[in-house]
């Protein structure tokens, strides 16, 4: 076959390519520079108390019962994988350092973070859609009203604080599961598992748990109102910014819990 010399063709061959090339790209320009209007309006009077508190509430009011329901089975299963190791070894009464390294460090923030990430950040995004198709948020510009104050500041801050003070809350609801799972039914010494748990586990990484669970509230906050307030092209295209905000928010997620967990093994030495 002999290859076309048609210079229209390369051109328009070109112009895809480049235009394939700059998508992502562009796409996460406009991530950081909403990111950027996001903290710069956060300390820009006046605050929206109001959404903020709404969002707050509903937020804590849709992640409360799922986080605390997955804590306890995901503590119990890594407190049953931890002791069979232990038990193999003759050290069962220290399941309780394992039970706290799993729950504070990993469990406690990504469970709560995974429930807030899929259930509230979800809800947002398709509000925020909802909101861009029907044009309100262009009618609050020619208002003089900015969007990015008076509505995604105030739900990127109740996606944060709930998830920190979640994360707590679900790490102490794990640590209790485990607790009785290990005590009365693979019958280790309740003094042995509550004294263990401080053995490995101490203020530093409690910290950096909080910080981690205060980083993935703020991410997928970020990440549910850019999809929201991007959305272009009719009701479909909601429903594909929840799912892409839902995938995006975990990928993140994963990024910043190696990250953040190899910091805290190296503070915590």
């Amino acid at each position: 076959m002999r290859r076309s010399n048609d210079p229209c063709s390369s051109k328009l061959s070109d112009t895809v390519t480049g235009a394939t090339l700059l998508g992502p790209v562009r796409s996460g320009g406009k991530f950081f520079a909403l990111v950027l209007d996001v903290f710069v309006t956060m300390f820009r009077p006046p605050f929206a108390w109001r959404e903020f508190l709404d969002q707050t509430w509903f937020v804590a009011r849709v992640s409360l019962l799922p986080s605390l329901v997955l804590a306890v089975p995901f503590v119990v299963m890594a407190v049953f994988t931890i002791n069979v190791l232990l038990v193999e070894f003759g050290a069962a009464d220290y399941s309780g350092s394992g039970a706290s390294l799993s729950a504070v460090n990993q469990l406690g923030p990504f469970v709560t973070v995974l429930v807030v990430a899929g259930a509230g950040a979800t809800a947002m995004c398709a509000d925020l859609g909802a909101r861009t198709i029907r044009e309100e948020l262009d009618a609050m510009r020619v208002m003089g009203i900015d969007p990015i104050q008076a509505l995604v500041v105030p739900r990127v801050l109740a996606a944060t604080v709930v998830a920190f003070l979640l994360s707590s809350l679900v790490t102490l609801t794990g640590l209790i599961g485990g607790f009785f799972f290990a005590v009365f039914v693979q019958h280790v010494t309740a003094g042995a598992f509550v004294a263990g748990m401080t053995i490995i586990t101490g203020l530093t990484d409690v910290i950096v748990s909080m910080i981690k669970a205060t980083l993935f509230g703020l991410t997928s906050g970020l990440i549910a109102c850019y999809k929201g307030i991007n959305v272009g092209g009719g009701p479909a295209a909601v429903g594909n910014a929840v799912n892409e905000t839902v995938v995006f928010s975990f990928i993140f997620l994963l990024l910043i819990n190696a990250v953040m967990t190899a910091i805290g093994f190296q503070v915590g030495k």
